[in-house]
């Protein structure tokens, strides 16, 4: 599979040019393959949605609160989807389509 590198800051491959570092080549960041984006995220607003907050510790309290009610299952579903979204795209000459 040949990903498109859109994006190389020159700064950053002088330096692992003068490394002698092998650059490989991927894709440019994209929620649709970040697993927290498309599943763990959404899980974690579920909970607060529809509440009013007073304070910004109120918010971050309800985020801990979320983030507790997240079971194993969440996760290991998140990175199955992810996995199945990376083959969609590779089976699909390197382009994603939900």
């Amino acid at each position: 599979m040949t990903w498109k590198m859109n994006h190389k800051p020159r700064a950053v491959t002088d330096v692992l040019a003068g490394y002698k570092w092998e650059l490989l080549e991927h894709s440019r960041y994209s929620p649709d393959f970040a697993p927290c984006d498309f599943h763990v995220f959404p899980k974690i607003k579920e909970h607060p949605r529809g509440q009013r907050f007073e304070t910004e510790e109120d918010i971050i309290q309800a985020t801990k609160v979320a983030i507790k009610k997240l079971d194993k299952c969440s996760y290991v579903t998140a990175f199955k989807d992810w996995l199945q979204r990376i083959e969609k795209c590779a089976n699909n000459s390197g382009c994603y389509v939900e």
